[in-house]
């Protein structure tokens, strides 16, 4: 009797951890999800406060191309908006239409060589050309995040788990139809 007791006892411990170290993984999933969140977070918040700097730069040379200028500022506007929404379908569809006024503003600025040629421009475009690339690794590494929670929440055993403690999973960073798409590399030529 004293041998089934301790086999008792010994099968109900070593289940007791496989649980609980089920439960500490998708508790570890949840938490890399937010902190990839907060880390694009952090990048968008560091873009919107450049771009300000950077269209005033621009507003000194370009003055013919408001329309370009006001485009980049309402993007600017609509990211921070579904940023602080925590809409993450908003976010792709308004960081798509940021990526494509950015684009539309460093083209314009090549019509302009004293703005080309202006030392606070080159550092603005380099520095939001990084924060561009930067935030790119941050989506992938975020949806990678969401990927991996996604599936282990709907995987056995861990299903049971996440089931009885409400895990949820998480919404992909979608991208637009115009991110997808091939660059038309000489349309950008002809501007």
């Amino acid at each position: 009797m004293v041998v089934f007791d301790f086999v008792f006892w010994g099968v109900i411990a070593v289940i007791s951890i496989y649980l609980i170290s089920i439960y500490n993984g998708l508790v570890a999933l949840k938490h890399a999800v937010s902190k990839a969140w907060a880390n694009i977070d952090v990048l968008l918040k560091q873009r919107h406060d450049e771009l300000p700097k950077l269209v005033e730069t621009c507003k000194q040379y370009m003055k013919h191309e408001q329309e370009t200028l006001e485009k980049v500022m309402k993007a600017r506007s609509s990211v921070a908006s579904a940023q602080q929404q925590g809409d993450i379908s908003a976010l792709g569809k308004a960081e798509s239409t940021m990526r494509l006024g950015l684009g539309s503003l460093f083209a314009v600025a090549e019509a302009y060589p004293e703005l080309k040629a202006d030392e606070t421009f080159q550092h603005l475009q380099a520095r939001i050309t990084g924060l561009e690339n930067a935030i790119a690794d941050r989506r992938e590494f975020y949806n990678e995040s969401v990927n991996i929670n996604n599936v282990r929440i709907e995987q056995f055993p861990d299903l049971l788990i996440a089931r009885i403690f409400n895990f949820k999973s998480h919404s992909l960073l979608e991208f637009s139809e115009e991110e997808i798409a091939d660059v038309d590399i000489s349309s950008l030529f002809n501007k």
